[in-house]
């Protein structure tokens, strides 16, 4: 049974690396190989939400793929393969686009908006305390609370003293 279990693991775990890249794609070295796989993952499927041309499996993806095979068997850059398919989809091909006017938003606005949630915070935590006056009539009403209260706070008090005390004579006999 164990045999079987890790024969099993075995095939599925070289499955899981023959179809890495969605097809078999041959190479002449590893480096080339690698390249491919890191092109792959930076370069996002324009028909895809948030998923990159190597995990995609639409047909526009692996059109992409087979794109990206041709011109790097052609000897193109990096740079000339991204730039090739920026032109065709646009900077949405990338998962990190250049910094310009388009982008602009969408790289400063997360630090715009973690300042002014900073200076919320710090506004409102220090906010104006307006003094509070009482009237003759409120300060007499909280003076007796107060006083009606240390009266009750000493009742309590005497009162856990006798109790304990009526334990303790129990327990001693």
């Amino acid at each position: 049974m164990k045999f079987i279990l890790a024969l099993t693991l075995c095939i599925l775990a070289s499955a899981s690396n023959a179809v890495v890249d969605g097809h078999k794609y041959p190479f002449d070295n590893n480096v080339d190989k690698e390249r491919f796989e890191v092109l792959a993952e930076e370069l996002r499927c324009p028909k895809c939400q948030n998923q990159n041309l190597a995990d995609s499996n639409a047909p526009v993806a692996s059109d992409l793929r087979d794109k990206v095979y041709e011109l790097m068997i052609e000897g193109q850059s990096d740079d000339e393969i991204v730039g090739y398919l920026v032109d065709r989809y646009g900077d949405f091909v990338r998962y990190n686009p250049p910094v310009q006017k388009n982008t602009f938003f969408l790289w400063f606005a997360p630090g715009v908006m973690v300042f002014i949630a900073f200076i919320m915070i710090i506004s409102l935590t220090r906010g104006k305390k307006k003094d509070v006056t009482l009237s003759e009539e409120e300060q007499k009403k909280l003076a007796k609370l107060q006083a009606a209260r240390k009266q009750n706070d000493s009742h309590l008090q005497k009162d856990r003293t006798d109790s304990s005390v009526e334990t303790s004579e129990k327990h001693d006999s």
